[in-house]
Formats: C-alpha cells, sequence, structure tokens
C-alpha cells in the first residue's frame, strides 16, 4: 500500500475529525476483515467518545469514496478492507469464521482463459472460497 487512509481521505477532499482520524487509523492497522462493530470497539479504546452510529457515517463515506472496499462473506455482518490493496482472493473458515488471504498465479491465469474462451477481456474478479479445515 502506497498511500494511507488519511492521506487518500485528504486528497478526495474529505473532512477529518478527530474521530474520523481515530477510525482511520484504526482501520490502517486491521490486519483483518473488520466488521462495523469489531472496528467501534478498536476505536472506542482508543477514543471513548466514538459512538457506534459514528463508525457506521465514517465507514459508509469511506467506501462511497472508494477509500474502503465492502466484503460480504455470507455471515450477515459486512466487513472492510482498504480498497487500494494488490489483488487477492479468500478463503473463509465456516467454523471460525477466519478469513485468510491467498493470490494463487493458476487461479488468476484459469480464469483469464475462461473469459477469452467465453468472448470476454476480464476487468476484475472476486473469488472467495468456503471450507472446513480438515482435521
Amino acid at each position: 500500500m502506497t498511500d494511507t487512509i488519511l492521506s487518500r481521505c485528504e486528497a478526495k477532499g474529505l473532512r477529518l475529525t478527530d474521530q474520523r482520524r481515530v477510525i482511520a487509523s484504526v482501520l490502517e492497522d486491521a490486519h483483518d476483515h473488520p466488521d462495523v462493530e469489531e472496528l467501534h470497539a478498536r476505536a472506542n479504546k482508543r477514543d471513548p467518545r466514538i459512538s457506534l452510529a459514528t463508525v457506521y457515517r465514517t465507514v459508509k463515506l469511506f467506501e462511497e469514496s472508494g477509500i474502503l472496499e465492502r466484503l460480504e462473506f455470507g455471515d450477515g455482518r459486512a466487513r472492510y478492507e482498504t480498497a487500494d490493496r494488490a489483488h487477492h482472493d479468500h478463503l473463509i473458515d465456516m467454523e471460525t469464521g477466519k478469513v485468510i488471504e491467498f493470490v494463487d498465479p493458476e487461479i488468476e491465469a484459469l480464469q483469464e482463459k475462461i473469459a477469452k474462451r467465453l468472448g470476454y477481456e476480464l476487468k476484475g474478479h472476486r473469488l472467495e472460497l468456503f471450507g472446513i479445515k480438515k482435521s
């Protein structure tokens, strides 16, 4: 990632309150795919005045501005990651909810091959695998 969430907010002309700065910092530090409630808990540790409503509004603003990407993994919770990250796919552990990021050149090549065979130029994709860990 070349810039920070804060620098992208500034580049888009978003007004950055102290609370939005805290939420942006929490998102920047996240190494997982937090939902709004997780973001609120983390932000609230840094500034107890941050309400859940403020986190919802900020996440919506960041998503609409193209700074965050909303992810749906079928568990009823919208999760978030920065929108400028390098391409990757997700494997979701159905028992624990853990999300594993991966890139596989064979999958990428196969998707290109399928698109070409069907007469398309592939411009992007999203792959989510769901599984249960083998014992």
